[in-house]
């Protein structure tokens, strides 16, 4: 699974760990839409592949 980037704070998502109330294993395309970086807020359009 891709890992994905914050554009606006370099908080990197990584599916294999999930996130906070996110299962490990979650790909960033089955993030809820209103899902924000647990760091800086940004939504889903602020991220980018790494």
């Amino acid at each position: 699974m891709e890992k994905w980037i914050c554009d606006v704070c370099s908080y990197v998502y990584d599916p294999a760990e999930g996130a906070e109330g996110i299962p490990s294993g979650t790909p960033f395309e089955q993030l809820p839409e209103d899902w924000v970086c647990p760091v800086c807020g940004a939504d889903k359009s602020q991220f980018s592949k790494e």
